[in-house]
């Protein structure tokens, strides 16, 4: 249906519009009349018509004081202007206040049909547009909170690659490049700071869920992730990478409000562990600090800066730079490691000089602990005597350049044992996916279906395939496909269904696009090519 109103101090007029519009649009249209601007804004609010045929000269509030007072708070209503006055100024400032045509009474019945049809039909496609974009708001509703869950997943279980996070951070339209962790843990209730049958709660937590999302990011700007027994994750982005004094208090009252609001609508019991503002590479340390903050704070919210063990360096000591060396080392990265080495010992003689002892005990300290970090992944051997000369070793080095070369030299040892050993272990694990897909080629297998035989994650194994065979999972086990049928097209009693269902199809149709979109040619444009046609006619 349609809403008109018409607006005329004429009766005649008000009637004679009525008329030519129920004889015409009668089933789809509701006309109210009114014959004063005051009368028309009332109506404008309470009738609310989608169209409205407005003169200009009304007693009181004329026409176009009328449309302005209307387009205040409506911006969607279309006029259109009938008026015994052709007058310019009048016409102008129509068109400004957004009116679709101006009439100059005496109007005819085709006129007054025609422009609003016109006015139907921009209704119309409004109507479409607002259906569409609800639509797309409604399947935004069901993926954006998948992407966020992938987010939280991609930060707690950060294997050193920036890329996936900044993927989601372009999907999730975030713009700020840094952030915090903060962690929501819930019970039954709550002793000694204590959350009673948290596990319990976990099944409880699905039907609230929901709300619970609601409630938080009407507090906080923030990504939400799932639940995981009794804890939900959440990221809260920031545009610099520390807070003030301030800043972490207005956080931590906010976060006590957003506690006392859900414990009001939600029947459980809540605690908060917040984590320091990181870069998004190093999140994962901050959600490290809020389950740090979580299971030791005293309060229901606890910031990890306000615990009393918090770690403090001396001085402007270069943490980032020591993490960035430790992250590049377990990267396999030389180059990013040498990098980060050389930056770290140019600040210790820069800042230590005549500190020898304190920068040899540093250099012990970065060989043993990225030492410590391949072996503990599995990437070089440990024995107790593999290091009985380090300690004479760097005690000999007479110089600052004599003892930074063996630094670089021992990183450099590492981060080649570290890819050594990832990419002996790339291959063994896609050699043993090959073999198993040359093998059961033939059946319908999946990539699932392969990374339980090479035992680990779908997602890691598709990623290790593509870098080691330089194609994906279905590119080879397609091309292995298209192989054996081109082996079998060679035999003239199998018929290219039979060769189908061999190869591990179960559409032949299907079977033969793929086949083109590789070869170029049809199954049977490729049998007509070897002469082989007609021999399975029985013809030759």
């Amino acid at each position: 249906m349609y809403r008109i109103l018409l607006a005329d101090d004429e009766g005649i007029m008000l009637e004679s519009l009525k008329h030519t519009i129920l004889s015409n649009f009668k089933d789809i249209v509701e006309i109210q009349c009114a014959k004063t601007g005051r009368a028309v804004i009332e109506l404008a609010e309470s009738f609310r018509p989608d169209i409205t045929f407005m003169d200009i000269q009304m007693p009181g509030i004329n026409g176009i004081q009328a449309i302005k007072e209307i387009r205040r708070t409506n911006q969607q209503m279309l006029f259109i202007i009938i008026s015994a006055y052709d007058v310019f100024d009048y016409a102008k400032e129509a068109i400004n206040l957004g009116v679709i045509d101006y009439l100059t009474k005496p109007v005819n019945r085709k006129t007054i049909i025609d422009v609003l049809m016109k006015a139907l039909k921009i209704i119309d496609e409004a109507r479409k547009e607002r259906s569409e974009s609800l639509k797309i708001q409604e399947k935004l509703e069901i993926v954006v909170p998948i992407i966020e869950n992938g987010l939280i997943y991609q930060i707690l279980l950060q294997e050193d690659n920036i890329q996936d996070i900044l993927h989601f951070k372009n999907l999730l339209n975030i713009s700020e490049c840094f952030g915090c962790m903060m962690i929501l843990q819930f019970g039954e209730s709550i002793k000694d700071t204590v959350l009673t049958n948290a596990v319990g709660m976990s099944v409880k937590a699905q039907s609230f869920y929901e709300y619970f999302c609601e409630i938080a990011k009407s507090f906080f700007n923030c990504i939400i992730g799932p639940v995981m027994v009794s804890k939900i994750a959440l990221f809260l982005p920031f545009a610099k990478e520390s807070l003030e004094y301030d800043e972490r208090i207005q956080m931590i009252e906010k976060s006590r409000n957003m506690v006392r609001r859900l414990e009001q609508m939600i029947d459980a019991k809540f605690k908060i562990g917040i984590g320091r503002v990181k870069k998004l590479e190093e999140l994962k340390d901050s959600y490290k600090e809020a389950v740090k903050a979580l299971d030791e704070g005293k309060g229901r919210v606890t910031h990890i800066e306000d615990m009393p063990t918090n770690i403090d360096y001396d001085g402007e000591y270069p943490i980032d730079i020591e993490k960035k060396l430790y992250q590049m080392v377990a990267r396999a990265d030389s180059s990013g490691a040498r990098d980060q080495a050389n930056a770290f010992f140019d600040w210790m003689v820069k800042n230590y000089a005549d500190c020898k002892e304190d920068i040899q005990i540093k250099v012990l300290e970065f060989v043993m602990s990225a030492e410590k970090e391949a072996f503990e992944h599995g990437n070089m051997r440990y024995g107790f005597r593999y290091r009985k000369d380090y300690l004479s070793q760097v005690v000999n080095c007479q110089t600052n350049d004599e003892l930074r070369s063996w630094l670089l030299e021992k990183i450099a040892i590492v981060c080649q044992f570290m890819r050594t050993s990832q990419d002996k272990e790339a291959k063994s694990l896609v050699a043993k996916a090959k073999q198993y897909i040359d093998c059961n080629f033939h059946k319908d297998i999946s990539l699932d279906d392969v990374s339980k035989i090479v035992n680990i994650s779908p997602y890691y194994f598709s990623k290790v395939f593509k870098d080691e065979a330089e194609e994906n999972f279905i590119e080879y086990l397609t091309r292995k496909r298209m192989e054996s049928a081109k082996t079998l097209l060679i035999k003239p009693e199998l018929s290219i269904k039979e060769i189908c269902v061999m190869i591990g199809y179960s559409d032949p149709n299907y079977f033969s696009r793929v086949f083109k979109k590789y070869e170029g040619i049809t199954p049977s444009e490729y049998r007509e090519n070897l002469g082989l046609w007609k021999k399975r006619d029985g013809s030759m």
